[in-house]
């Protein structure tokens, strides 16, 4: 396959850019999928274009359409903290709803007295 055009690049990277925040991630994590150690959008960028030397357009968006697949599983399981790299660490749905449970049955048993 051809090389990446600039504007390609440009339009890849700014395609990067709005996916990540539209779904809520960053560049290390998809570094992470990537298997980069760089979190540099020229070391994405690099990756992606191997992708595209091996399969032009269609191979890059096969992978990034696998990486999304990949979080959004993730997501739907619960099998995969993405909070935990974060740097607060915030609790999850799940562990908000227990604190707001046992909270409720404390202010219960207290008022019950």
């Amino acid at each position: 396959m051809s090389k990446l055009s600039q504007k390609e690049e440009k339009e890849l990277i700014s395609f990067i850019k709005d996916w990540l925040k539209s779904h809520g991630f960053n560049q290390k994590e998809l570094a992470n999928e990537l298997n980069i150690k760089s979190i540099q959008m020229p070391a994405i960028i690099l990756k992606l274009k191997e992708f595209y030397k091996k399969g032009g357009m269609y191979s890059v968006a096969n992978n990034l359409i696998k990486i999304e697949q990949n979080w959004l599983n993730n997501i739907k399981t619960g099998s995969q903290d993405r909070n935990d790299n974060a740097p607060y660490n915030q609790l999850g749905l799940e562990d908000i709803y227990i604190d707001i449970e046992s909270l409720n049955r404390k202010i219960h048993k207290d008022t019950s007295k």
